[in-house]
């Protein structure tokens, strides 16, 4: 079987990242980088002894799979040309800018027979690949905190952020959102850079999602109130803990407590995503996080961002 030719759009920060995953999985054969910066491209271009370009359409319909690693406000742009030329595309987050657009590439894809899948990275962290979805919970608590860095600034907190928990989170329940309330402020950008959102599904479960990017400490955490049990997500250091009523008694007529921490050897999510493009391009699969979902994920973002906006 051939090696799928894959290339890479946008050196940026993860760009790099994702050549270097590109070459580094045998089903493919990493042909090409594309930036504007011609020097960045160059640079990345040699270390895996690869063309670079500067212009992306020089590579419509030439390679079977590219990863989308450009500004957002160009994610549509890009990936709209790659599907129409029957390329399988794995955009960044957010898919888009717009629900809109989403909804065109989704359609391209479906049309073309391609598969578009959207990079919501935390999805393979292996603390909650390891988690039980069976058990739905009745309340979560998500906390996603990081310090100032210039680099995502084209964006609000919400669509840097918050998303990665809003895109879990809207995975795990599958209900219709019933409410969403939202306050934030922006401290050191124009654009939102703290910010929380109460998120009331038609099936009952609350989600509380707070993100901030003005934080003195990283923390990614997300805890989960199911009706017998107590589970706590720490994506940062790959752990998972589980605390849940045991058979006997605590104290009469109150169960006991059974705790239960796992923690998970430290992993690659990046190459993980980008293996389970592969797979799903070669067995026709349906992504794991597919255009749809990342849709879904940027819907329900917007509306936050517009409560936001309107105070």
């Amino acid at each position: 079987m051939s090696k799928l030719k894959c290339a890479v759009i946008g050196t940026g920060y993860l760009g790099k990242f994702h050549a270097e995953k590109y070459a580094n999985i045998e089903e493919c054969e990493l042909v090409a980088f594309v930036d504007i910066n011609e020097q960045a491209a160059n640079d990345v271009a040699e270390k895996h002894g690869i063309e670079s370009f500067s212009d992306y359409e020089s590579l419509l319909g030439k390679v079977d799979a590219v990863s989308v690693v450009v500004p957002t406000r160009l994610h549509f742009l890009v990936a709209r040309d790659f599907l129409n030329a029957g390329t399988h595309v794995l955009v960044e987050k957010p898919i888009t800018v717009t629900v809109k657009e989403a909804d065109e590439l989704i359609a391209i894809a479906k049309a073309k027979n391609v598969i578009l899948q959207v990079g919501h990275l935390e999805r393979f962290n292996p603390a909650i690949m390891g988690l039980d979805k069976e058990e739905k919970p009745l309340f979560i608590e998500a906390h996603r905190l990081s310090p100032f860095n210039p680099r995502a600034n084209d964006v609000s907190v919400v669509l840097d952020l918050m998303i990665h928990d809003i895109d879990i989170i809207l995975a795990m329940i599958d209900s219709d959102i019933a409410r969403i309330d939202a306050s934030g402020t922006a401290v050191l950008t124009k654009g939102t850079d703290i910010a929380n959102a109460r998120i009331t599904f038609d099936n009952g479960c609350v989600a509380n999602v707070t993100a901030s990017r003005i934080s003195m400490k990283m923390e990614r955490k997300m805890r989960m109130f199911k009706p017998s049990s107590y589970i706590s997500v720490d994506f940062q250091n790959k752990m998972l803990t589980k605390h849940k009523t045991g058979d006997k008694e605590m104290f009469p007529g109150v169960p006991e407590i059974i705790s239960e921490e796992s923690v998970f050897e430290e992993g690659d999510a990046l190459l993980e995503e980008i293996k389970h493009f592969i797979c799903c391009i070669e067995t026709g699969k349906n992504p794991l996080v597919s255009g749809e979902a990342g849709r879904r994920a940027l819907q329900t973002a917007i509306e936050i961002t517009k409560l936001l906006q309107h105070g």
